[in-house]
């Protein structure tokens, strides 16, 4: 069997979203697939999951690694693909019946390096408000076209597209280990290297909000590797000559409150700084040397 799709599923400690992971994956109307499963050391009963997936359906491989990191493990995952396209699926997410299918379909028909999908983020209201939609079939070809588009650098998301292996090697692309807010390193590098890729209607990648996700930690690590792959945007994008909307260039917000008040915010860009009174109000703006 040729393998269309190479999907690459992360595991670290999900027990209890893994099963409704793998469950949208091995039911894809596309069957042409292998599903890639590295378990990061968890601790918990996910490589159990996992295998007992694996001893269902010969589609999946298990890879069982020390615990080195979401970067690693899809690093690991990358190595291991032999799809003539690949797709990166967090454990505790899924995708809709038709995802790969029409992701698949779209880029071939185009010959597109990626194809991407909407992207709805289930809340426990019963809401499903989009992360970002696609009403239309479109190839962008422009890098400033396709940061628009997707909203880049603010909707760096690695998992709602399907990536052609070919260019992911030309490239030499890799995920850079040990940090948090990877996605956004890989993604603008991709998108400005690639030619074309194709935004998909009609299939979502469905993003859960795990409270308990490393992304959502808010430690002095994960705020110091936010600001660092900011600053890394903010330094290839200039240095690649690429235009973004100006608020994507802001280095610091700092907020003056009283009695927990917003009376004065101030944002800093390279070389501009903006006042806002009441956090809203623009009053005031200089040049600074910074």
């Amino acid at each position: 069997m040729s393998v269309k799709v190479s999907v690459i599923v992360p595991i670290y400690n999900v027990e209890q979203y893994l099963a409704r992971c793998l469950e949208s994956i091995v039911n894809q109307t596309l069957k042409d697939i292998e599903i890639i499963c590295i378990n990061d050391g968890s601790q918990d009963g996910s490589g159990k999951i996992a295998q007992s997936y694996a001893e269902k359906d010969p589609r999946i491989i298990l890879i069982n690694q020390e615990n080195k990191g979401l970067s690693v493990a899809r690093n690991t995952g990358m190595d291991a693909a032999r799809g003539k396209y690949i797709s990166f699926i967090d454990s505790d997410d899924w995708v809709d019946p038709n995802f790969l299918e029409r992701l698949y379909i779209a880029a071939e028909k185009y010959n597109a390096d990626a194809a991407c999908a909407s992207i709805l983020r289930p809340h426990d209201s019963g809401k499903n408000p989009y992360k970002i939609k696609f009403e239309t079939e479109q190839i962008l070809s422009s890098v400033a076209e396709k940061y628009r588009v997707l909203e880049i650098p603010r909707k760096c998301y690695v998992w709602n597209k399907i990536y052609k292996l070919e260019e992911l090697k030309k490239q030499g692309l890799r995920f850079p280990e040990g940090v948090t807010f990877e996605d956004i390193y890989f993604t603008i590098r991709f998108l400005y290297h690639c030619k074309e890729i194709v935004t998909v209607p009609g299939t979502c990648y469905h993003y859960y909000v795990n409270r308990k996700s490393i992304t959502r930690a808010a430690t002095d690590k994960s705020q110091l590797d936010m600001l660092a792959a900011h600053a890394d945007f903010i330094k290839f994008s200039r240095e690649h000559h690429i235009k973004c909307d100006e608020k994507y260039y802001i280095r610091e917000k700092i907020t003056y409150s009283l009695f927990g008040i917003p009376l004065l915010r101030v944002h800093k860009w390279e070389t501009i700084k903006k006042y806002y009174l009441f956090g809203l109000i623009p009053f005031f703006e200089k040049r600074t040397a910074w």
